[in-house]
């Protein structure tokens, strides 16, 4: 069986949408399957749509969250609970066309267990496509591990590599990094990305940072050892400073005429201090976002609270 495994939030314009064209792609398939929705605490008339869908067709079930925890979380949330061989990843806005789902199935059956997307065009605003071609590059460039370019959530797992990532307790979840991290048999297919269907974008500017802080915190030790580097150049432009300043006191004449003439420890204190105050609140912020993420792990609440759910048996929620 396969399960998709879609988040949504305030995504009452699209969903008609997603219903007919996903519903309409997988009977094409020929395998049974499933769609698990998560409302990720929508304010509008989402989990109304998934409780209709699920009324018309049993096939769809869906989780309804408390409060919005995020869209990692609901995916997750989403594998958690999916039954099937194989789990789909895609977002609600039909940026990820459910037409080139079954795509990913043969490569499946081809014996690959992760096959990811690769966007080879997305028709969003060019400071946007900037932004994301850099995170990716800068990311793989940093990480322990190799994460593909240019490759999001939208991806088919084979349930050896869903049920790795369920027994992966951490709380600020990076799916598409840890799902590079469990290894297996990975294939990757190049799609064209669509614009959003309908509705409002609901990854803000806020949400993509923390995003990518979390990627690049969750799988790289680089941001730590900036201290060390940083530590480093403080020495030399000290040591440099205290070299001007020895030379200004011999070549009074010639540094007074460029401009630069001696002033006892004005240069060196207001630089010094600058310097090394700017130093140590960037280290201060780099440990204090690792810090912040083991105290979000040690308090062991749960990932997400479920306020409602349709199809989903008492005993497994």
């Amino acid at each position: 069986m396969i399960s998709i495994v879609i988040p949504c939030y305030n995504e009452e314009e699209v969903l008609p949408q997603l219903f007919a064209r996903l519903g309409a792609a997988a009977e094409t398939w020929g395998e049974e399957y499933e769609v698990l929705l998560v409302d990720d605490g929508s304010r509008d008339a989402t989990w109304r749509l998934i409780l209709e869908q699920h009324a018309r067709d049993e096939r769809w079930r869906g989780i309804s969250f408390a409060r919005n925890f995020g869209h990692q979380t609901a995916i997750s949330a989403g594998i958690h609970y999916a039954r099937g061989d194989a789990v789909i990843l895609m977002d609600a806005d039909l940026q990820d066309p459910p037409e080139q789902l079954h795509r990913f199935i043969a490569e499946w059956k081809d014996g690959n267990e992760v096959v990811y997307a690769i966007r080879a065009t997305r028709k969003e605003n060019l400071l946007k496509r900037a932004a994301y071609k850099s995170f990716y590059r800068i990311l793989r460039s940093l990480a322990s591990i190799e994460i593909p370019l240019d490759s999001g959530d939208f991806c088919l797992m084979d349930r050896k590599v869903v049920d790795v990532l369920k027994a992966m307790p951490e709380r600020n979840r990076f799916v598409r990094g840890l799902r590079s991290w469990a290894g297996f048999r990975q294939a990757g297919l190049e799609y064209n990305r669509d614009a959003r269907a309908a509705g409002e974008v609901k990854y803000t500017f806020r949400k993509l940072i923390k995003l990518a802080l979390d990627g690049v915190v969750s799988f790289s030790t680089t941001p730590l050892r900036l201290a060390t580097y940083l530590g480093f150049a403080v020495s030399f432009f000290a040591l440099l400073g205290a070299a001007v300043t020895i030379l200004q006191r011999i070549f009074v004449d010639w540094f007074t005429r460029i401009g630069f003439p001696y002033v006892p420890g004005f240069y060196a204190l207001f630089t010094g201090m600058l310097f090394l105050g700017g130093v140590q609140l960037i280290c201060l912020g780099i440990i204090g976002e690792y810090l912040g993420r083991i105290f979000d792990e040690v308090k062991g609440r749960p990932l997400w609270t479920i306020r409602e759910t349709a199809g989903l048996e008492k005993d497994t929620v």
